[in-house]
């Protein structure tokens, strides 16, 4: 049975064209909570499930050679959760970070985080901090966390440090560009966004990546995080692969191009 389940994940990413894997692939992980109602039980255990499922895609990333793979995590909207549910998070991301760095090496695979750290409790950013460092050499993908984070937040805050440059003289206001804006944002590091993906049945993007999701596809599926899988992921980047990006133009102009 095991084996059989291996050969169909294996053949899923055989039919993955390697030069058109998306690049940069961004998740919404939605349904933590659903999944546990679902069979009874507390949402802290949809909670820790969801964290298995993290480590599955994240090796199956790394098989499909995606290079940058951005996980929405915690919300600044998740601050208003019950406490009880926030704690529960922290410690859960305090232990699966710890536990998971030795393989985050092994893989080859660099932690970086994005959001209003210092929103953090301490032992849960010294725990980040520790395995972003541990892991920085890492070369095979790199693995984004977006913690108390917002798209509103990034750009409230892109839009303060653009107007403290242009006061201080440091920015002139008619040379502003989208690169500029790019500039400012907590994703100035990292590659365009090329697929974003919801898991849980909802529709929307919940105030995550709004800006670098503007020309992104978008994959919307009705399974919670928890069920999530290695399968799961390689549907969604084959799905992408049957797309035509054409950023504005028309297929004629994109046939020329590539001809």
């Amino acid at each position: 049975m095991i084996n059989r389940e291996l050969r169909r994940y294996m053949s899923l990413l055989d039919k993955i064209d390697k030069h058109n894997v998306p690049r940069h692939v961004a998740i919404i992980m939605d349904g933590n909570g659903r999944w546990a109602k679902s069979r009874g039980l507390d949402r802290t255990e949809g909670h820790k499930q969801g964290a298995i499922s993290v480590r599955k895609v994240v090796e199956a990333a790394t098989k499909a050679k995606v290079d940058y793979l951005t996980l929405y995590a915690f919300s600044t909207e998740n601050w208003l959760r019950p406490e009880e549910e926030i704690q529960t998070l922290m410690e859960l991301m305090v232990h699966t970070v710890a536990n998971e760095t030795g393989n985050l090496i092994k893989n080859g695979i660099r932690l970086q985080c994005i959001g209003d750290i210092q929103r953090l409790p301490e032992k849960t950013r010294d725990a980040l901090n520790r395995c972003i460092e541990q892991t920085s050499t890492g070369k095979n993908l790199t693995l984004v966390l977006a913690l108390s984070y917002s798209s509103r937040w990034e750009l409230t805050n892109a839009a303060r440090s653009i107007a403290a440059d242009v006061k201080e003289g440091l920015l002139d206001p008619t040379s502003i560009t989208e690169e500029t804006v790019n500039r400012y944002l907590a994703t100035r590091e990292l590659p365009e966004l090329d697929l974003l993906i919801r898991t849980g049945g909802d529709i929307r993007i919940s105030n995550f990546l709004l800006w670098q999701a503007a020309y992104s596809e978008l994959y919307f599926t009705d399974v919670f995080w928890p069920d999530f899988d290695e399968e799961s992921l390689y549907k969604a980047i084959l799905d992408f692969q049957k797309k035509e990006r054409r950023f504005g133009k028309i297929s004629e102009q994109l046939e020329k191009e590539n001809s």
